[in-house]
């Protein structure tokens, strides 16, 4: 049975312009250039050069004429008489089977287990070995080890492949590999990675042999630092127990990150988004903006609406759907214009009262400066909303006169100290770095010894709160950071 019903809703959606705002606002400087590099080839009537105020003045003055069509790269008889060009070059992704296309090789380089692969050409194997070999080689990670377990290598070989072999064959090959370069290739674990390289040194060095010993059967309390146990049983002076440590520490953990891999790309470059200049006390901000350029609307294709809009009885199909096209442009190029300067807008308001609220900090650049401060500070001082806040901090930097800084850098929790101060957690990390760097390496402080120094410095913390803001200054233990 049908039925009909009012019913009032209310909605909130965000308008096309808004959208493009915010996915602008989240873009750092480098991607922006591309970003606006992009909509300069789309779209023929955004045009760069110049300022806004000439742009506004250039499109109001209505007695000028231009009338030099050659110089003009787009017009928009370009729409409307354009015959010669097929339907289907207009639609996207869609070509003639007569269209010719070049793919443009280029070099690669080669991967680190194309470079076993072909050391392992190298060596006088049957086609049955060297394809287990090869096969080994796959199970190989990007840091050289062979993490696999060998046995589950056969099984995998005879459900997959449906080739039959053992576990004594394919650790008779893995010797092979593990014969290559660099040293310490195919090794199952940390352990035997370390033996491999240090066989490579030979015996005839005392402190490598020394080295040779510890690993091999005192590894545990090698990697434990019980330094003082491994030199009772071997009966060792401290002076060839460092030299042998000194051997060990020579050795590369993960011989695979010796071959850069030719597909990876490298890190981006860190591009200021603002620049803080301080003179005489005074901070002046700015927008980096010497890649961007300046944008306005093409003055020939505003003209052109006005021409044909003047005479719209004598227009036919064609003509009205290139006018409409040329309009949808215009409208699309005054968007991207006011989001562009609403996006400046928006990050120098929010820049601003980042600076303010840690204005101490700016002038001198002491980390001790800094202030507790959280995105619902920002949000309130410019009235912004807190997922704003978040997308301007988000991937962007600033430089100022004491380095280039993450915006996410300014902000951190706060906490009281006894004299019911309130500091920043970056404060207290701080002074825990510098305990550990000052600290006797061969008796590091605990956690409870940084808790009872933090104390004295009117810092009450517990042991676990102090474990956790040293992990994440990725400082190990005491027993780790232990040395001769």
């Amino acid at each position: 049975m049908l039925k009909q019903s009012l019913q009032q809703k209310l909605l909130q959606k965000l308008s096309p312009q808004q959208i493009q705002v915010i996915k602008l606002l989240e873009l750092p400087t480098l991607q922006l250039e591309e970003r606006i590099k992009k909509e300069l080839e789309e779209n023929p009537v955004l045009d760069e050069g110049g300022s806004d105020e000439a742009v506004q003045e250039d499109l109001q003055e209505d007695d000028q004429e231009i009338n030099d069509k050659d110089q003009e790269e787009f017009s928009l008889e370009d729409y409307m008489d354009d015959d010669d060009t097929p339907s289907y070059k207009l639609a996207a992704q869609n070509y003639s089977k007569d269209d010719k296309h070049e793919d443009i090789p280029f070099s690669g380089g080669t991967t680190f287990h194309e470079q076993l692969i072909s050391q392992l050409g190298l060596r006088i194997l049957s086609p049955e070995k060297a394809a287990l070999a090869e096969y080994l080689i796959g199970n190989i990670d990007e840091d050289g080890y062979l993490r696999r377990d060998i046995d589950s290598i056969v099984d995998d070989l005879a459900f997959s492949t449906g080739i039959d072999t053992s576990f004594e064959e394919l650790v008779e090959l893995l010797h092979v590999i593990q014969d290559f370069d660099p040293a310490g290739i195919g090794a199952r674990d940390l352990q035997e990675c370390l033996l491999l390289q240090i066989k490579r040194k030979g015996s005839h060095n005392p402190d490598v042999k020394l080295a040779h010993i510890i690993l091999k059967k005192h590894f545990d309390e090698f990697t434990r630092k019980h330094y003082d146990k491994i030199q009772k049983r071997l009966n060792i002076s401290d002076e060839d127990f460092k030299c042998a440590v000194d051997e060990i520490l020579k050795l590369n953990p993960k011989p695979g990150g010796a071959f850069v891999n030719p597909m990876s790309k490298p890190s981006p470059t860190i591009i200021p988004d603002f620049i803080l200049e301080e003179e005489d006390g005074e901070l002046n901000l700015s927008l980096n903006s010497r890649n961007v350029p300046d944008l306005h609307i093409s003055r020939s294709y505003a003209d052109m609406i006005d021409d044909y809009s003047k005479n719209k009885s004598n227009q036919s199909k064609d003509q009205k759907d290139a006018v409409m096209f040329v309009k949808q442009k215009l409208d699309s190029a005054k968007w991207f214009i006011d989001a562009i300067r609403q996006r400046q807008n928006t990050l120098m308001l929010s820049m601003k009262a980042i600076i303010d609220f840690q204005h101490d900090y700016f002038i001198e650049g002491d980390e001790k400066k800094l202030k507790p401060m959280i995105l619902k500070d920002i949000s309130e001082l410019t009235s912004l909303d807190i997922s704003t806040i978040s997308r301007v901090s988000n991937s962007k930097y600033i430089q100022t006169h004491f380095g280039i800084f993450s915006l996410k850098y300014f902000f951190s929790e706060g906490l009281q100290t006894d004299n019911g101060e309130e500091v920043s957690t970056r404060e207290i990390k701080n002074i825990l770095q510098e305990c550990v760097d000052n600290e006797d390496k061969k008796k590091p402080l605990t956690d409870d010894k940084l808790a009872a120094i933090l104390k004295e410095k009117s810092y009450v913390i517990a042991r676990r709160t102090v474990a956790k803001y040293r992990e994440q200054l990725n400082i190990p233990v005491a027993r780790l950071r232990k040395e001769l």
